[in-house]
């Protein structure tokens, strides 16, 4: 663990580096990844990350060393490094009351991943790879990936923070392709939890993930090419919320906000979306994905109303972030591992359920799409612009769902969107997946209810 003393000295030399405030991130990460392909166990991988970071600021600057050296020396010269990057003139010393919190407990995790034999972990891959197999004899090949972190982490600052947390999550990915000899389909699924092994007791079902997979593949292999035009799109529950992570929810990080580099800037109190949206996120949700006691930075994470009926509520502050909009942090500081400073991150994302139910949603569309499963992207986060794939998808005519379409795209701009949104239903689903960001890679839900778009440019044939 952190050696108090240790952590305090590099405070003090921080401090008479000129910073006026001063933090050390120690982590020590043991992880393991399975992965199959065509059948064979292709990796089997056991790795550890263990190191400590020193951040340091004056005003609105900010500087960050780090090292795998945690001890006091190590510690001294990560601090000396990081307060001379400030140029500042030398200060003094503060006397430091800790105020300890947290007792690095895995809150949600009932059987560490350590404590499980990796035959055990490889049989689930296996399970996996059978399951999607035995759908069709059009599966030509299926890659399946098994994953578990096991995350200390102590935090210890010169605002008096002396916190430590323990962060345990595991994860399966599938991916099966279906081929017809002419041309190939893919579909996935990446069920993942904040918890430890027993998820795959209690909440994931390796088996189910790979047929779902494997049946998108083989259902878009018989698909037509969806027509192009601007339609009304339904689009699904859970993984359908990437779209508002992506496209708005980026643009209401302090990351973004704090260099007026948002399309939401200077909104707050103002409309930004339709009536029947309220979105929110939250780390505090137990076992999920993208949760956690406390952030990066030491701060207990919270549950942020960001849209309320419309109206934009809060932004997702960091420390950093907050001193530059004169804002105090909501508890979003998220860092990949200590080689990074933090920064505002997202963690369970979602809008929130409405009152409409699924089938009144496709009933409402005369003509156009149902987007069942979304795919990748990609955003400007300025402009708010995207572009994103759907992995599967039907047609809609007359108010019923009709054939599967292939190939369609959803184009436009997130802040049009967030308008264009008349209907939300109101079975919430969570999706789970990496966001990467100026502070590395971290795991995030996306989610929502079904939602109807009342008008959407959509890419196809």
């Amino acid at each position: 663990m952190l050696d108090r003393d240790a952590a305090l000295g590099a405070l003090q030399i921080a401090q008479k580096g000129g910073a006026d405030f001063a933090e050390v991130f120690m982590e020590d990460t043991e992880s393991t990844a399975l992965s199959m392909v065509g059948g064979k166990m292709e990796n089997a991988q056991n790795g550890r990350i263990f190191g400590a970071g020193v951040r340091v600021m004056r005003g609105v600057t900010a500087a960050y060393a780090y090292t795998n050296d945690v001890s006091r020396s190590g510690l001294a010269r990560a601090a000396e490094q990081a307060a001379a990057a400030l140029d500042a003139q030398a200060g003094s010393p503060e006397e430091i009351a800790f105020q300890v919190k947290g007792d690095g407990r895995a809150i949600w995790a009932q059987l560490l991943p350590g404590r499980v034999a990796g035959a055990e972990k490889a049989a689930l891959v296996r399970e996996a790879d059978r399951a999607a197999r035995d759908i069709s004899p059009e599966i030509v090949q299926v890659s399946c990936g098994y994953s578990d972190v096991d995350q200390r982490i102590w935090v210890c600052n010169t605002a008096g923070v002396f916190a430590q947390d323990r962060r345990v999550r595991v994860r399966l990915a599938v991916q099966a392709v279906a081929s017809d000899g002419q041309q190939n389909q893919t579909g996935f699924e990446g069920p993942g939890a904040a918890m430890g092994f027993e998820a795959f007791r209690t909440r994931i079902d390796p088996a189910m993930a790979a047929q779902t997979a494997a049946r998108t593949a083989v259902t878009m292999l018989h698909a037509r090419e969806c027509p192009a035009g601007r339609f009304p799109v339904a689009i699904d529950s859970g993984f359908g919320g990437v779209i508002f992570h992506e496209a708005c929810g980026h643009s209401l990080e302090a990351t973004s906000v704090a260099k007026d580099a948002s399309v939401f800037c200077g909104m707050r109190g103002k409309p930004i979306a339709a009536p029947c949206v309220t979105a929110i996120d939250d780390g505090t949700l137990p076992g999920e994905w993208g949760s956690a006691a406390m952030d990066d930075e030491g701060n207990p994470t919270q549950r942020v109303v960001l849209i309320e009926n419309g109206i934009l509520k809060n932004y997702l502050v960091d420390r950093l972030g907050g001193r530059r909009m004169g804002m105090e942090p909501t508890g979003c500081g998220r860092r990949q591992s200590y080689r990074f400073a933090p920064t505002s991150r997202m963690s369970n994302t979602f809008i929130a359920p409405g009152e409409s139910t699924d089938e009144e949603i496709i009933a409402s569309i005369d003509k156009g799409l149902y987007a069942k499963k979304m795919g990748g992207g990609s955003v400007n986060p300025v402009t708010g612009d995207f572009n994103f794939a759907v992995q599967e998808g039907y047609w809609v005519k007359n108010g019923r769902i009709q054939d599967a379409v292939r190939g369609a795209t959803l184009i436009g701009k997130g802040a049009e969107v967030l308008m264009k949104i008349d209907k939300v239903g109101g079975a919430l689903a969570l999706g789970q997946g990496m966001c990467g960001s100026l502070s590395g890679s971290v795991p995030t839900n996306v989610g929502q209810p079904m939602i109807r778009v009342s008008s959407i440019t959509v890419g196809g044939r």
